[in-house]
């Protein structure tokens, strides 16, 4: 059995590492992308990664058989705010509307400081065992819940810094927006908490108008842009290129990622292009996230079955060169009645959903560098010498080895070392699911 030292340099050899994942590795990959190399780690850092060599090893050297090896994970969509819930409000019929009203209800009800504290911290001890590094969670912050949640999230990221490093990104309907005021004093709020200013785009009469003022204030305090856009199959529902259009005419230049995007995939070809020409203008990132939107799209009623995925042509946008990525969404709430936040589960769910394969290529960086760059979190999601020694090691072989188990018994090393992975016990939330 295989184990990381606790103490000292040691060095792993026999490592199977991706090319895309490893960009100063001098090595011969082969067709699927991965080459065997050796991984030298001293005082918490990756010392150095050369090609694998069979003779001189060290002799102190673990050989790990060929497994691969790969960065964190950086998981930059997630609703840690409405994790867990589905045992006390469970969404009553898989639909969209369904999961939406539920969680409104819920929320008033139920979201108190401590309910959503623990509830967040529970889900990040899960994502933590199974190897992130990075997390963006989006909060709801309809008043009254904005004053609740967003300081729960300050004191959650001091509590986690140096396990998780945490983001933020206020939600809500943009027709919110509407009260001036009151959306200026929620960007003063998410500012002072170095968050990120988000809303949810339908298609209203006055979109671009509500659109211009979340760029104003986005400029005005210095915030990035995150959306949930056209989480529909309805044609007419294109406000991502009214986020693209809007983005260009305010000369818009933070980080701008959008999720999402599923009716583009319904819509006709010329106006698919012409959407996807303008967010590769206007310098957006999308990400989908294929198990939610598995989940809820094309619900058509009982004994009828789902026509098509739900997912986003993130083929079509990576092309154009878009940033793209895939993220775990909700965590067992209605709008998504499973999940525990393992980023291996969403890229192996990603690839057999969104075809990530045949090739492989540098689709593994949609759940590692991508949103690492898009979140602005330099060296996250790459294994380089002088990075941090932060990656996951796998039982796996290769590509089909990888991503045909659940690879439970997977070592995350952090800082060097391996630490405990105790998924938390959901009895835990037992007494919050009552009353």
């Amino acid at each position: 059995m295989l184990e990381i030292p606790a103490s000292g340099p040691y060095h792993l050899t026999n490592v199977r590492l991706h090319a895309s994942l490893t960009p100063g590795l001098a090595a011969a990959f082969d067709a699927d992308g991965f080459a065997l190399a050796d991984i030298a780690v001293a005082d918490g850092k990756i010392s150095s990664i050369v090609a694998h060599r069979q003779s001189n090893s060290p002799a102190a050297a673990a050989d790990l058989g060929g497994r691969v090896v790969m960065p964190c994970f950086v998981d930059c969509h997630t609703h840690i705010d409405k994790g867990h819930i589905w045992p006390r409000k469970p969404n009553p019929n898989g639909t969209f509307m369904g999961a939406l009203n539920a969680t409104g209800a819920d929320r008033a009800a139920r979201w108190s400081a401590d309910d959503v504290a623990r509830r967040m911290d529970f889900s990040l001890r899960s994502a933590y065992a199974h190897g992130t590094r990075a997390m963006r969670t989006h909060l709801d912050s309809v008043a009254p819940q904005e004053e609740i949640s967003w300081p729960v999230f300050e004191t959650i990221r001091e509590t986690w810094r140096g396990r998780i490093e945490l983001q933020a990104a206020c939600l809500l309907g943009i027709e919110g927006v509407r009260d001036r005021k009151w959306f200026e004093r929620l960007a003063k709020r998410v500012a002072a908490a170095n968050g990120v200013l988000g809303v949810v785009t339908y298609m209203l009469p006055d979109l671009e108008e509500l659109l211009d003022q979340v760029f104003a204030q986005a400029i005005k305090h210095g915030l990035d842009l995150d959306f949930h856009a056209d989480e529909t199959d309805d044609i007419s529902a294109i406000s991502l290129k009214k986020i693209a259009e809007a983005a260009l005419w305010n000369g818009f230049e933070g980080n701008i990622l959008v999720g999402h995007c599923c009716s583009l995939a319904r819509q006709p070809d010329l106006d698919v292009l012409d959407a996807l020409d303008k967010v590769a203008k206007a310098r957006l990132a999308v990400v989908s996230l294929p198990m939610c939107n598995l989940y809820l799209q094309d619900r058509r009623g009982d004994k009828t079955t789902p026509r098509w995925r739900g997912v986003t042509l993130l083929h079509e946008m990576k092309a154009r060169g878009i940033p793209v990525a895939v993220a775990s969404d909700n965590t067992r709430d209605p709008f998504y009645a499973y999940g525990d936040l393992d980023m291996l589960e969403v890229y192996r769910m990603a690839t057999r959903i969104l075809h990530f394969d045949h090739p492989v290529g540098d689709w593994p960086q949609a759940v590692t560098s991508t949103p690492a760059q898009v979140m602005r979190l330099d060296g996250f999601g790459t294994l380089a010498a002088g990075g941090a020694a932060d990656f996951v090691v796998f039982k796996g072989r290769s590509w089909t080895e990888l991503l045909s188990r659940p690879e439970s018994d997977r070592i995350v090393v952090r800082d060097g070392r391996a630490i405990e992975r105790q998924l938390p016990d959901y009895a835990e939330l037992d007494d919050l699911m009552v009353g």
